[in-house]
């Protein structure tokens, strides 16, 4: 079997990024991945500013705590006051640029106003609670790289320095398809030996989520021309088709000889628990390109694990993003694991009030409620033992989903 870093180096080493960019305003940006680097038009801020509302003086007019001083101007933000006068104090307010000849910034927390002037109650030193012009941002320093994922955080960066708009990288285009004649959707009749199809609703979220667009073509029946027929349909107009189930070698799998009739398909065993079995390849589309295709594990759980451990990476490649591997932090299990794989495991965990991790207790691929009830995985080495108390490497939905 290959390990998980050996699968992962050929997914990221066969993946070529998307060529295809566009603008998209900065407010429609979340999730996207910019394709150049966005540069400060402007320093950050602009002039410089007081931090705090108070008063705005010279040091060297207030030599003792009590100097009363008068006031000579109001400057509320947004508002450019008049040069200081010399013995004066200003009333200024958060964000408002320091007057010419100013030096200090004294909160009003620490003056007592007196009719027209001002008792200042402390010796202020130069400098105190002002923003100093470029401090966050230089003009024509990179604030953001090309390949980063825009979180809402970094849109405001991009609009604090004048960005509009960004290009990113467009959107990764999607079929999802499930295989089985087990399976019906919520509302229908559940007939003797069905199921309701779980996957479709956990990986169209997961594309989702990852900021894709997702064709969903449903359920596609056990028969060989309906699976080669809905292989070709995903092919055209998506970069990438992902499936569940039906890539095994009983006579009902068909999926793995109709992607191989369309196209190509290596079939891994990935020692890692949930998953081991991994599809990939590419199908035909009528103009002799191809779209990438990824065949998941049919149990929900280790379909849901490993589309997050190299699904997720492998659209944030065609994106031009760094797919690095999610961090993981280490935490007390307060669990004992005595029989460990010999695959590398990813047990469902959830963090406790006391600061450690919880273990649900059912730990099999088809258990559904312990990605729920979780809020991330212990990435546990094979055939390594746990016992209460262990450091253990602990990964985070969060981190793994997003």
């Amino acid at each position: 079997m290959l390990t998980l870093d050996e699968a992962l180096s050929r997914l990221l080493g066969a993946i070529r990024p998307l060529a295809e960019t566009e603008p998209v305003p900065t407010l429609e940006a979340l999730g996207r991945v910019l394709a150049e680097d966005v540069r400060s038009a402007l320093d950050v801020p602009p002039q410089d500013n007081t931090s705090m509302d108070g008063y705005v003086l010279r040091c060297v007019d207030v030599p003792a705590a009590g100097t009363l001083l008068p006031i000579s101007q109001r400057i509320p933000a947004g508002v450019v006051g008049a040069p200081l006068q010399p013995g004066t104090a200003a009333r200024i307010f958060t964000g408002a640029q320091i007057p010419a000849g100013a030096d200090a910034v004294v909160p009003q927390e620490q003056t007592e106003p007196d009719g027209e002037r001002v008792r200042i109650g402390i010796v202020p030193e130069p400098g105190q609670w002002i923003r100093r012009r470029g401090e966050d941002v230089m003009r024509d320093a990179v604030v953001l790289p090309a390949g980063s994922r825009l979180t809402p955080q970094a849109m405001g960066l991009a609009a604090s320095v004048g960005a509009a708009s960004l290009r990113v990288v467009r959107r990764p285009r999607v079929a999802l398809f499930s295989t089985g004649d087990e399976l019906v959707m919520p509302g229908q009749p559940l007939k003797p030996g069905a199921i309701y199809n779980s996957n479709r609703f956990t990986l169209r979220g997961l594309i989702q989520a990852l900021g894709c667009e997702c064709n969903d073509l449903g359920i596609v029946p056990d028969q060989r021309e309906a699976t080669r027929a809905a292989l070709r349909a995903a092919a055209q107009g998506n970069d990438l088709i992902v499936t569940s189930g039906g890539v095994s070698v009983g006579e009902e799998d068909h999926l793995r000889p109709s992607v191989q009739a369309e196209g190509r398909l290596d079939l891994w065993q990935v020692a890692i628990k949930p998953g081991k079995p991994l599809a990939f390849g590419e199908v035909r589309r009528t103009d002799g390109s191809t779209a990438w295709f990824v065949g998941l594990p049919g149990n929900p759980v280790s379909s849901f694990i490993t589309f997050a451990l190299a699904v997720r990476p492998l659209l944030l490649a065609l994106q031009g993003a760094a797919a690095e591997a999610p961090p993981a932090v280490p935490l007390r299990a307060d669990f004992d694991w005595p029989r460990p794989d010999k695959r590398r495991e990813f047990l469902r965990v959830r963090r406790n009030a006391d600061g450690g991790l919880d273990l649900f207790p059912n730990q099999s691929s088809g258990v559904l409620t312990s990605a729920v009830w979780g809020d991330g995985v212990v990435d546990n080495p094979p055939q390594q033992a746990i016992r209460r108390g262990d450091s253990v490497r602990y990964i985070a939905f969060a981190e793994l989903l997003s």
